[in-house]
């Protein structure tokens, strides 16, 4: 055998190697060294891990730290700078980013399961249509490309792909829109959903999902913790629901935002939270120790150096024995200090942990509101002849925050706009209280002018010095030059801060926060949390944040099958629905 046909044999089997070690060892990614700078600043650093068959790893770090690069990177829709992302052989990815486009003239079927299928399940219906007035010539052609056309409909899922694309679309809320309904008449909202139908009827080998649990309801949450505890694959998720990360996760990939590198934890989200509060806190104890122990060289250095200086000034060159000594000494005293500052410059030591920049609310002095806030009397709003809720009655009471529940579509978003004023109910009254001040926060940011700085936006709102303005601006995270940035060009989550700063400053004596946490991280939305246990006024807010609702809630108004009922919490609405 020729050394050509030797080297191609070994060839051959290092690859057949390759592939029976990554599917032997169920490894389906592994990401290496990848560093992707932005300008003059670092957004990742050396980042590397590896997913295995079966991985269930949520992606969690601070709004900006680069989870949704690193998931377009492994998408392969950006490129790193260095570093290398390699899949297992015949490894399909499928990838979930935050906003999909669609194109608005596309049927929502041809969305949801690809137009390819959509094509081959429009030319069998034409072929049948023509079936009906062929003559017996055209039927022959007819029956052989329907023939063709059924095969390539059975290979990209037949029938059954209907079936499943309905039944998810059912579970992601989406069951009341029609297949041939046009994407472009759904909402944001239910472009995420159906785009995240999409990516899950693909079942891909692995699936890379930024922020999967946008615009789900509480039924919805809980129908995709079913299915990623059932999927056969692997998934990577950026995620910021941290009761969705305890039911769907084995391992977390936290990002340092000072380093720009992740750091790996096994277990679920608060498997994560425990183990790097105890990180920290051994940190904070090293550290003490550390600087403990310098102050005492420093002081034993100077005392040295004190009582070198001492023995030279107090002795005369007729002592030349005593005045060696003291040379030594402090010699020694120097290179003490020089080992010292050795130390201090190297690596080996502890750094001061950092605290985390975090949302800052003071909601300062606001006006006392009487008892009875707000009160609902046979509320009841319809579009054309659809009632969404009527006959509602409630009250919000000083000092009561109370979380809006209900699926969906169900109106909580319409209550609150009702509340507000913004839309006149078809029935029934909205009652405020005396001396009531209501801050809104709508979910769709509609009430923020793109043109606008967010400078303006805070001197609009409550007249104060320009220095006034940016220092109450930098609580909510809007550093330097930021506070200039035309609003258009904010992120989300970057809006989200300015409309709550807005309402910090406006004095506000009761919220009504529909989905404040959507865009925010998790320290921030523990922050938030917070802020809204100690705000004094009464809270009216929507969420799917299940975290945030138990912690927070003092009340639920749910609004079910068109109707508004009141609970205790969370768990008596389970029960009383179960």
């Amino acid at each position: 055998m020729d050394i050509h046909s030797l080297l191609c044999m070994k060839s051959s089997f290092l690859r057949f190697h390759l592939m029976y070690c990554w599917r032997v060892g169920g490894l389906m990614l592994q990401v290496s060294k990848i560093q992707k700078p932005y300008g003059a600043k670092t957004l990742l650093q050396d980042i590397s891990f590896v997913i295995n068959s079966g991985d269930r790893v949520g992606l969690i770090g601070p709004n900006g730290c680069g989870k949704s690069t690193l998931l377009r990177i492994i998408a392969g829709q950006e490129q790193a700078d260095a570093g290398s992302v390699s899949f297992a052989p015949e490894t399909v990815c499928g990838y979930l980013p935050q906003g999909l486009a669609f194109i608005e003239s596309l049927s929502v079927g041809a969305a949801v399961w690809g137009s390819a299928y959509e094509s081959v399940r429009t030319l069998m219906r034409d072929l049948e249509i023509r079936m009906a007035s062929a003559s017996p010539d055209e039927m022959e052609l007819i029956l052989a490309a329907y023939g063709e056309a059924v095969d390539s409909f059975e290979r990209l899922g037949g029938y059954d792909l209907e079936w499943r694309a309905e039944a998810m679309l059912g579970h992601l809320g989406l069951g009341n829109i029609a297949l041939h309904d046009q994407v472009g008449e759904l909402s944001g909202g239910q472009q995420t959903r159906l785009s995240l139908a999409r990516i899950l009827l693909s079942e891909p080998d692995l699936l890379l999902m930024d922020e999967p649990t946008n615009h789900l309801d509480l039924n919805a949450l809980e129908w995709l913790e079913e299915f990623i505890a059932d999927y056969q694959g692997a998934v990577l998720m950026v995620s910021h629901d941290r009761v969705f990360l305890d039911r769907t996760v084995n391992r977390i990939l936290a990002f340092d935002e000072a380093k720009h590198t992740i750091k790996e934890y096994p277990g679920t989200y608060s498997d994560y939270a425990e183990a790097a509060e105890h990180e920290l806190e051994l940190q904070w104890s090293a550290y003490r120790d550390q600087e403990s122990e310098i102050r005492r060289l420093q002081q034993d250095i100077a005392r040295t150096k004190e009582q070198a200086k001492w023995v030279e000034k107090t002795t005369t060159p007729r002592q030349p024995g005593v005045r060696r000594y003291a040379k030594k000494v402090a010699k020694k005293a120097l290179s003490r200090e020089k080992k010292l500052d050795r130390y201090l410059e190297s690596e080996d030591r502890v750094e001061r942990p950092r605290s985390s920049y975090s949302l800052k609310l003071d909601f300062g002095a606001m006006p006392r509101a009487g008892q009875e806030v707000i009160t609902l009397n046979k509320l009841g709003h319809r579009y054309d002849s659809d009632w969404l809720f009527r006959d509602a009655s409630a009250t919000l009471r000083h000092g009561e925050r109370i979380a809006i529940l209900g699926p969906n579509g169900a109106g909580k978003s319409t209550l609150l706009k009702c509340i507000m004023g913004q839309l006149t109910p078809v029935a029934g009254t909205v009652k405020l209280g005396a001396n009531v001040r209501i801050g809104y926060m709508p979910q769709g940011q509609d009430n923020l002018n793109p043109d606008e700085v967010p400078l303006d936006v805070i001197l609009r709102t409550h007249p104060m010095s320009e220095t006034g303005a940016r220092h109450l601006l930098h609580f909510f995270l809007f550093r330097g030059d930021e506070v200039f940035v035309p609003i258009r060009s904010l992120s989300y989550g970057q809006r989200a801060r300015l409309i709550l700063a807005s309402i910090v400053c406006a004095g506000a004596n009761c919220l009504a926060l529909d989905e404040p946490l959507n865009h925010l991280d998790i320290p921030s939305r523990e922050r938030f949390e917070e802020a809204l246990e100690s705000f004094p006024g009464a809270v009216l807010v929507t969420s799917h944040d299940r975290a945030f609702i138990d912690r927070m809630a003092t009340g639920i108004w749910s609004i079910q099958d068109g109707a508004l009922r009141v609970f205790v919490d969370r768990d008596e609405m389970l029960r009383l629905n179960a």
